[in-house]
């Protein structure tokens, strides 16, 4: 069952130097208590989808297509409806708690206020619950981390609390953009396991940004992979990782530390004047006459969806 549904996202930035296309017709369905990964490089638009579908994006952008959540179009909602759903069902775990976190209000305050908001809670309540989260996220002392402020916690800390502050009105959707970035890996499987229990304990379903693609194989159900505003492979993660498809997604694994660390060659092509064909074939050891002059449509290849002519 569908629990959210993207049709040909389109989203646009204009700026000094042009039109920017960061999100060139997406379109995928977010299951029922799935984690769905998505993966690239950076600025192939993935941060972009997870901002748009909450509608965060700055002035300058202008975002076309439907995200259907619950039979309604989120881009066409007023702010006062899209208000009600933003933490309320559509959770976003920002990249950077450094920024997320407000530095003048104690991390008790700032876990607080969305029950008292929006679920009405006393304030009594509302600490309660707040050190009950904690606690199940593995806080020894979750007191002392209400009574804290941001600058007294390590990066892991507040990375957990931003987790906290994410699913405390029981989200139906988790977005996670990045939560791993710059965590060693005791702190990078913390997160993931705390990731796992909220998400299990609320039955959500999950979107998953990230670089890290141990993480993604760790921690995912399906993988979408982004090369330059598209979605050009998505499928179940176990297959993906097994044996990637598209030429794009064989060279992210080859450059794995443990496959050898061989980058692909080249870099991300500019989304102001994108290639013609496939844009990936500037880089693209098995390209053709057929990928300079035709984008590719998606081909069903071995229970994925893949944009290339190899498998046409």
């Amino acid at each position: 069952m569908s629990h959210l549904a993207l049709i040909d996202l389109d989203v646009t930035f204009d700026t000094s130097l042009g039109l920017v296309k960061a999100v060139d017709k997406i379109s995928f369905d977010l299951i029922e208590k799935e984690t769905l990964a998505l993966v690239g490089e950076t600025g192939c638009g993935k941060s972009v989808i997870a901002h748009s579908i909450l509608r965060l994006l700055p002035a300058n952008a202008k975002v076309r297509g439907q995200i259907l959540f619950r039979d309604q179009d989120l881009l066409g909602l007023n702010e006062k409806k899209l208000a009600q759903i933003r933490e309320k069902e559509i959770a976003l775990v920002m990249q950077n708690p450094s920024l997320a976190l407000n530095p003048v209000f104690s991390i008790g305050h700032q876990m607080t206020e969305p029950l008292v908001m929006h679920k009405s809670m006393k304030k009594k309540d509302a600490i309660r619950t707040a050190k009950d989260l904690l606690k199940r996220l593995h806080f020894k002392g979750p007191d002392n981390a209400l009574r804290a402020y941001p600058h007294e916690m390590s990066g892991g800390m507040k990375q957990r609390i931003l987790i906290g502050m994410a699913v405390i009105l029981n989200p139906q959707i988790i977005i996670a953009d990045e939560p791993t970035k710059g965590l060693d890996s005791g702190l990078r499987d913390m997160v993931l396991q705390e990731l796992r229990l909220v998400k299990e304990i609320d039955h959500s379903s999950m979107i998953f940004i990230s670089h890290d693609l141990d993480a993604v194989k760790e921690i995912s159900d399906r993988t979408a992979v982004m090369y330059s505003g598209e979605i050009i492979e998505i499928g179940p993660t176990e297959e993906f990782f097994q044996k990637p498809l598209h030429p794009y997604s064989i060279g992210l694994l080859e450059s794995l530390p443990r496959r050898g660390f061989n980058p692909i060659p080249g870099t991300s092509p500019s989304l102001i004047r994108p290639p013609e064909g496939c844009k990936f074939h500037p880089r693209c050891p098995y390209k053709k006459e057929i990928c300079v002059q035709k984008r590719p449509d998606y081909v069903m290849e071995k229970n994925r969806d893949v944009k290339c002519v190899l498998y046409s």
